[in-house]
């Protein structure tokens, strides 16, 4: 059996506690199924004294992770220190320069700086592998490098941040309002030091921007993703949105189309009965759609330590097998600029709007979207007062663009109270 393949963790949190306990859990079972033997030789974290919870008593300890990522009894640098830039970006950048493979779960990293490090390590014949940094214990990464390598992908959508999920899922549930939600979810340790990562769709974007990168063959583009949060979804949208049969995700979708690359994080109804409508809690799903393959759905957990951690592991495991993989799926200098192109696929469109109560008040709503070539599929009423009339309409198949302009005139008809909303409805 070859030598062992020693790892160097850099960051002990939740991924990295979990890393150390696959490893010393399972190391004869790994090294058969590895071909060799798999080492911790050292680790890094900013408290040396705390407990974890994990025996770190034969492991080697360094302070910095530069001086870990650059050590002789390194082959391997797991950095789980996160963040996109700062000491995670100097010691990955310090582990290439150092001769060593990569291994990470930073998807901010590699989604604003993917593309110089993949160039760094290819240049040098070393791999990045980043399993953990999208969907937690889902293999995606896998399944569009390996699995489906011999299919041109069509289209990329999911649910890729479970904190918004659980979010979205528990105020149906529990008809509680979305800032009640939210302060449960803060408590509950869900969202990240600044929630926007969470809420704003941001950190979701740039796991999107991942995974599209690796789908199309096109450089990492995250400042193209159009980001929309969930901070304007209302209690009322859920309650309506069930009841016209659909549930509201956050959804990323990536497609290229004639125009050029579409990557989109937003809210979007989808049907209650499919796959991602069932979704609950803070459970992934990703669906992958290929010319030969068709649809494909993986669901799974998207975060916690066991899940992120044998996400880290599988890519540990498959750089001990030999396996040489460019970083997105081809080599990074044959990647293409992406042309970025706004989403402009025709949807039907969920209208939320609050109007006064007084006769013609929905004909003049009518002209303004008929004026904008938008026709309406459904229409209901909720909770009628003496002086306002709660109304939510279903268009037919427009684009965001139609629906944009129709909004931006309609505080013009004196007949709106209040700010509309509108969601796409998504075809899954």
């Amino acid at each position: 059996m070859s030598d062992p393949l020693r790892l160097g963790i850099a960051g002990l949190g939740t991924v990295g506690r979990g890393v150390v306990r696959i490893v010393q859990r399972h190391g004869e079972l790994i090294a058969a199924r590895a071909g060799r033997a798999i080492e911790i030789a050292a680790v890094s974290a900013r408290d040396r004294s705390k407990d974890r919870g994990i025996d770190l008593s034969a492991l080697a300890w360094e302070d910095d992770p530069v001086a870990l990522a650059q050590r002789a009894d390194v082959d391997v640098f797991v950095e789980l220190v996160g963040g996109s830039d700062g000491v995670a970006r100097e010691a990955t950048e310090a582990a290439i320069a150092a001769g060593k493979d990569v291994v990470t779960a930073n998807k901010a990293m590699l989604a604003l700086h993917g593309q110089a490090l993949a160039g760094l390590a290819e240049a040098r014949g070393h791999v990045i592998r980043f399993e953990a940094a999208v969907a937690g214990g889902i293999p995606v990464v896998k399944a569009l490098t390996e699995g489906l390598a011999g299919n041109a992908i069509t289209r990329v959508m999911g649910v890729m941040n479970g904190t918004c999920n659980y979010i979205l899922t528990r105020m149906e549930s529990a008809g509680l309002p979305y800032e009640t939600v939210f302060e449960e979810a803060r408590q509950l340790g869900y969202l990240e030091a600044d929630p926007e990562l969470d809420v704003g769709g941001i950190d979701a974007g740039h796991k999107l921007s991942l995974l599209a990168a690796i789908a199309y063959g096109t450089k990492v583009a995250f400042p193209a993703v159009e980001l929309e949060g969930i901070g304007k979804v209302r209690i009322e949208d859920i309650r309506h949105a069930a009841d016209m049969g659909y549930r509201i995700k956050l959804l990323g979708v990536a497609q290229m189309t004639g125009r050029g690359l579409e990557q989109r994080m937003s809210p979007c109804l989808v049907p209650a009965d499919s796959p991602l409508g069932q979704l609950q809690g803070g459970t992934n799903m990703v669906v992958l759609e290929g010319d030969s393959v068709g649809q494909i759905v993986l669901r799974g957990p998207g975060a916690g330590e066991g899940p992120t951690a044998s996400a880290v592991m599988s890519d540990v495991i498959e750089i001990a097998r030999g396996t040489r993989l460019s970083t997105f799926g081809q080599p990074a200098a044959t990647l293409r600029d992406p042309v970025p192109a706004r989403a402009t696929a025709p949807a039907p469109h969920y209208l939320r709007m609050t109007l006064v109560d007084k006769p013609g008040a929905l004909a003049k709503v009518a002209t303004v979207l008929g004026d904008e070539g938008i026709s309406i599929d459904r229409m209901r009423q909720y909770q009628h007062s003496d002086t306002s009339a709660p109304v939510v309409l279903v268009t037919h198949s427009t684009t965001r663009d139609a629906i944009d302009h129709a909004l931006s005139r309609l505080p013009a008809t004196g007949v709106l109270t209040g700010e509309a909303v509108a969601i796409r409805i998504e075809k899954v």
